[in-house]
């Protein structure tokens, strides 16, 4: 049974159609890369998928089990809490809360939601995934006192830390300076060796093709092409895809 099964995602905001049916599904362990143009809906999809946007059409499935539906009423507010735990974000610009340490950040909402653990045991959990990314020395900086690699391994880190059971990732490395990208897809090979379920939306082609078992790639609010990585990235069967891909050269 897949991970995650989208049917016919749909969005419009005003009269502009971003998605225009998205449907794809994966497995445990996956990871695919989401790959097209500025525009094309990447990022507006993994909103979707993350409930921080509510698709106008459409359904979400996880372990087989039906989270979103569009024809049904939305939900309150402590339900969407409890969907969106399936999801773990990790956003371009990091969005570390300033006031807090790198160890207070990646600890702060296992705390909140009120786990069995305990305050002890969510630190120990927190301290243990920040030296997997490399960051034991740091937990007690703030996020002004570390690099923007640094800050989004926390970043990583702290979606780590709800245990989802599907992490996605919207361009994780395009806030980096190029010396930084290299330690941030570092952590995310890392993870993938690990067998991570991930979704990847990426302009690292050579990234993508190395780490994602599937390669989807989007263009004007619909899935133009999907295959394996390698395939997609190095012969690709659209038209379009290969246009999109030597735009990049």
């Amino acid at each position: 049974m897949p991970i995650l099964e989208v049917n016919n995602i749909k969005k419009t905001f005003e009269s502009n159609k971003i998605l225009k049916g998205i449907s794809f599904s994966m497995e445990k362990g996956q990871v695919i890369s989401i790959i097209g143009s500025s525009g094309s809906g990447k990022t507006t999809l993994l909103r979707c998928l993350n409930f921080l946007e509510r698709p106008d059409e459409g359904t979400i499935a996880v372990h087989g089990e039906t989270i979103f539906d569009a024809t049904l009423p939305e939900d309150n507010a402590e339900t969407l809490r409890e969907k969106r735990l399936h999801f773990g974000m990790v956003f371009q610009q990091f969005n570390l809360f300033p006031q807090y340490t790198a160890l207070e950040n990646v600890a702060l909402a296992p705390k909140l939601l009120a786990s069995t653990e305990s305050n002890d045991e969510i630190e120990q959990r927190a301290l243990v995934l920040l030296e997997q990314m490399g960051l034991g020395n740091r937990i007690d900086k703030y996020p002004h006192q570390l690099s923007g690699g640094q800050q989004q391994r926390v970043a990583i880190a702290r979606a780590l830390a709800l245990k989802p059971d599907i992490l996605c990732f919207d361009e994780p490395t395009s806030a980096l300076d190029p010396e930084l990208t290299g330690e941030v897809l570092r952590v995310i090979r890392e993870l993938a060796d690990k067998h991570t379920t991930m979704i990847i939306v990426t302009h690292e082609m050579a990234f993508a093709r190395d780490v994602a078992d599937e390669v989807l790639f989007m263009d004007n609010g619909i899935v133009l092409e999907k295959g394996p990585a390698e395939q997609v990235i190095n012969n690709p069967r659209e038209e379009r895809t290969r246009k999109f891909l030597s735009s990049l050269n």
